[in-house]
């Protein structure tokens, strides 16, 4: 996992971005955030379980689908399977160690 700073980089609304083995960070206190820090690291555990190029392309898609069923940008990316594996997991910082393969498919499904 290699950080950059830079806040241009990041979407308005947005502290970070992972796109596998970059963290993109808007402020440089971040680094030592363990929870967001744990939040990113299990983005690239999905991102190497799909092999990144399609966890970008399922993630996108995705989001599209919750986008027309709410109509509404923030509740679309807060229900993408991904997003919810990792803010409801974030916390647990020995997650990662106990995770099971494709972790975030029990939230695909699940209602919010």
């Amino acid at each position: 996992m290699f950080f950059i700073v830079n806040k241009y980089l990041i979407p308005k609304g947005f502290r970070g971005l992972t796109a596998y083995p970059f963290v993109f960070l808007k402020y440089p206190v971040d680094k030592s955030n363990a929870v967001f820090i744990n939040h990113e690291r299990i983005h690239l555990r999905q991102q190497i379980e799909l092999l990144v190029l399609p966890f970008f392309i399922w993630y996108f898609l995705e989001y599209l689908v919750r986008l027309l069923k709410y109509n509404n940008k923030n509740r679309a990316y807060r229900s993408i399977s991904f997003e919810r594996e990792a803010y409801s997991n974030e916390s647990d910082l020995d997650y990662l160690k106990n995770r099971k393969l494709f972790g975030f498919w029990k939230y695909l499904f699940q209602s919010k």
